[in-house]
């Protein structure tokens, strides 16, 4: 019912902008800082726009600007069916320093283990590299064919991935990147404007428990087997926190507001708002592929919205006629 609300509420194109983009640098953030990094939210701003570089944090910059490339990456591909190409085009986009082009990473080629920093004991021993061809084969196979809820698929993802480890280094970031395009192919994008990743991170201790729980440490030994009801239980939970705070955000930030006028629009100008969530203009070619429409069609809308003063013209040439929502809708 939650997940309804939030998609029902009035928010302007204009809000829902700006509570993406807020998302997209406490995700980049949070998950990060999971990893050890050490920039602050306000620096890694900072590190995305281009004006700051800190002395001393090369690798945090570039594990920010890797995965603030991947998220961008899995929110224009969401519509394309989840491959092993994904996973690898995932993490080397993590691995990437903020590139846009990279090369799909191979997995392991050798065993690791996780150490506790502190004590240096062994608290987790994945499966050998000649395991992990498969068990990813099989992961991929079975995201594809499952009918189980999507919470709960998602949150069965996060841990095989987790549990498989099928890198040296990266694992943590990439899995959660992976969950989040589960989750946003499931139907639960919420448009983009959450971050599980803060609800990890606000209890460290909460978050690797929760991943952890197993009667042994040896992936052959009882990992994969292990009961993770736990972690489903936490999982759910923090997507339940997280989409409260995205309701209480987009209330605060005027969504109540603009109920009157919003709610006064028709489905079909309803829909064309979509077309400015990232975007101040359009042009009849967006409108096309939004509707399905012939060029002819989409062109005669656009008419049609300029007339109901819900489209203004910005560009008057017939070659790059281009359109922005009217004043009053911004």
């Amino acid at each position: 019912m939650l997940k309804e609300a939030i998609k029902n509420l009035p928010i302007t194109p204009r809000l829902i902008k700006t509570l993406r983009e807020t998302a997209r640098l406490k995700s980049t953030h949070y998950s990060t800082q999971i990893e050890g990094n050490r920039l602050t939210q306000k620096e890694v701003e900072q590190v995305l726009k281009g004006k700051e570089h800190f002395a001393g944090r090369v690798r945090d910059e570039d594990e920010i600007k890797g995965y603030y490339a991947a998220l961008e990456w899995c929110e224009k591909n969401v519509h394309k069916p989840i491959t092993e190409m994904t996973v690898k085009t995932i993490h080397a986009l993590v691995e990437g320093k903020g590139r846009k082009q990279v090369k799909p990473t191979p997995y392991r080629d050798g065993q690791n283990v996780i150490r506790d920093s502190k004590s240096g004991v062994i608290v987790y021993m994945p499966p050998e590299a000649q395991d992990v061809p498969l068990l990813m084969r099989q992961l991929v196979e079975w995201i594809n064919a499952t009918d189980t809820p999507v919470p709960v698929s998602a949150a069965i993802v996060h841990y095989q991935f987790a549990v498989i480890h099928p890198y040296y280094d990266g694992n943590g970031r990439t899995a959660r990147l992976l969950t989040t395009l589960v989750l946003y192919k499931g139907g639960y994008d919420l448009k983009g404007i959450y971050s599980l990743e803060e609800y990890y991170a606000r209890d460290l201790s909460a978050y690797y428990h929760a991943i952890s729980y197993a009667e042994h440490h040896n992936y052959y030994f009882g990992r994969a087997e292990a009961d993770i009801t736990p972690w489903i239980e936490y999982f759910v939970l923090g997507m339940l926190d997280s989409f409260q705070h995205v309701k209480q955000a987009a209330e605060a930030g005027g969504g109540k507001d603009k109920s009157t006028l919003i709610r006064s629009l028709s489905p079909r100008q309803r829909k064309l708002l979509v077309l400015f969530e990232d975007s101040d203009t359009v042009i009849s070619k967006d409108v096309e592929e939004l509707f399905g429409f012939g060029d002819r069609s989409a062109r005669l809308l656009c008419a049609r919205m300029v007339k109901e003063g819900f489209f203004e013209i910005v560009n008057s040439s017939d070659k790059a006629r281009s359109y922005a929502l009217a004043e009053r809708y911004k």
